[in-house]
């Protein structure tokens, strides 16, 4: 039998078409599940609806149930349609009639809201630990080799001088804004839709206000119509998010591809986290970061996926949004995965030296003389052609200094102002206070 189910049992194909994925995918949302109705039922005891001797006996299953999520030894029974039922379920043979009382005042829907928001601020915290960890990452080989310099390119063309310490720096500025994305996507999932119920609110006195702060939410989702409209915005703007992170990423794998080629032959590896031709002996198959370059171009796709699939739905509840799930869901554990193979990719990083001495190379410093004509009072168009006539007459002498002393280049590359704009952004996030309140809610 199935919560919502009458005298009527259901056709089992389209039981099984219509369950779909949902009992592998709530298994990410157990643990979330147990917590709201941790918040719920408090409230509901406050204003009537369970007694004080009620309320502890739900507590404490409730815990229990959390507990064993937590050790792996729960699961989603085959003839239970979601996680939602099994938890009420599971409750209701434990204490008994107490565990009936549970699901006044709200819906499934807005069950499934509330899981979400607080799977996704889980989610949303990994993400924003393991970006950091990469930005420190970053700006510590940025450091490391800021003085040794190479090629920068426009078109593919060599074009100017650049430094290491500008491309792992650039990558690590990448990254805080990306995170100012996150941000965003933070602040749309921090928000509390438990109450709105079926998407109309309830005839019940429910104390909305309460389970925000019980669960630690900043604010409402004030508008019970707009509530279930979140459903679908919410998972589009952080995959708009993830998707920002993932640009990032894919463009840096890009160029490691590059430079890892023999005819660049900036970078390497060790040969053990390369890989190899099955024909050709000499193979050194830059294999993770085509993944984490093809990984991150899908995740870059999703928030289009996404709004596919809910842009023309009308208000109110639809089941098409279940299936945003399977697509947001193994999105997420991507990205992670990608950002942890990042990390540990660069920690393995071996830089060539000296790479500017290749004769190849020397065109990359006509801008450095035309600006010596400059600075020497030679008006800067003269100064351009005549290096220009150098170049094409081959009389063109390369210097081989580089004096970029403004912020942001080779030789002031401001990482400790993009540290404090990362901290800043970062900061925002007051992550310890949902651990404090969910704490509480299992104390």
């Amino acid at each position: 039998m199935k919560i919502w189910q009458k005298n009527t049992d259901v056709n089992k194909g389209i039981e099984t078409f219509t369950v779909g994925r949902d009992r592998e995918l709530d298994m990410h949302m157990a643990a979330f599940d147990v917590l709201g109705s941790l918040a719920h039922t408090e409230m509901l005891e406050s204003i009537g609806l369970l007694t004080a001797d009620e309320l502890a006996q739900v507590k404490q299953g409730l815990k229990q149930i959390y507990q064993e999520i937590a050790a792996g030894d729960f699961i989603i029974a085959d003839e239970v349609e979601d996680v939602h039922s099994q938890v009420e379920w599971l409750l209701t043979q434990r204490i008994g009639e107490a565990g009936k009382k549970i699901h006044s005042g709200r819906s499934r829907n807005d069950q499934v809201l509330v899981d979400l928001k607080l799977f996704f601020r889980h989610s949303i915290e990994g993400m924003v630990k393991n970006t950091e960890h990469l930005f420190d990452q970053l700006i510590e080989l940025s450091e490391t080799h800021k003085n040794k310099l190479m090629p920068g390119y426009t078109h593919l063309q060599i074009a100017m001088p650049s430094s290491f310490g500008l491309w792992f720096g650039a990558y690590a500025e990448s990254l805080a804004d990306d995170m100012e994305m996150m941000l965003a996507a933070w602040k749309i999932c921090n928000k509390n839709p438990l109450g709105s119920a079926a998407g109309y609110g309830s005839s019940f006195p429910l104390n909305r206000t309460m389970t925000t702060e019980l669960l630690g939410f900043d604010n409402l989702n004030f508008n019970v119509v707009y509530a279930q409209m979140g459903r679908g915005k919410t998972e589009r703007i952080l995959a708009q998010a993830m998707s920002s992170i993932a640009a990032t990423l894919a463009k840096m794998a890009m160029d490691v591809c590059l430079f890892i080629n023999q005819n660049f032959g900036f970078i390497s590896f060790p040969d053990e986290l390369t890989t190899g031709s099955s024909i050709m002996p000499h193979k050194k198959n830059p294999d993770v970061f085509e993944l984490i370059r093809s990984r991150c171009n899908k995740i870059q796709a999703l928030p289009n996926e996404i709004a596919m699939m809910t842009t023309n739905l009308p208000s109110g509840y639809h089941r098409d949004l279940q299936l945003l799930k399977e697509s947001l869901f193994p999105a997420i554990d991507s990205l992670n995965e990608c950002l942890e193979m990042t990390a540990f990719m660069l920690e393995n990083i071996s830089i060539k030296d000296n790479i500017l001495e290749d004769k190849k190379y020397s065109y990359l410093f006509s801008v450095e003389v035309v600006n010596d004509l400059a600075l020497s009072g030679v008006p800067f168009r003269e100064a351009y052609k005549i290096v220009g006539t150098q170049i094409e007459d081959g009389t063109f002498a390369p210097g081989a200094t580089v004096k970029h002393t403004h912020e942001g280049s080779i030789g002031n590359l401001c990482n400790p102002q993009i540290g404090m704009m990362m901290k800043s952004i970062v900061d925002q996030f007051n992550f310890e206070k949902v651990h404090t309140a969910i704490q509480q809610l299992l104390a």
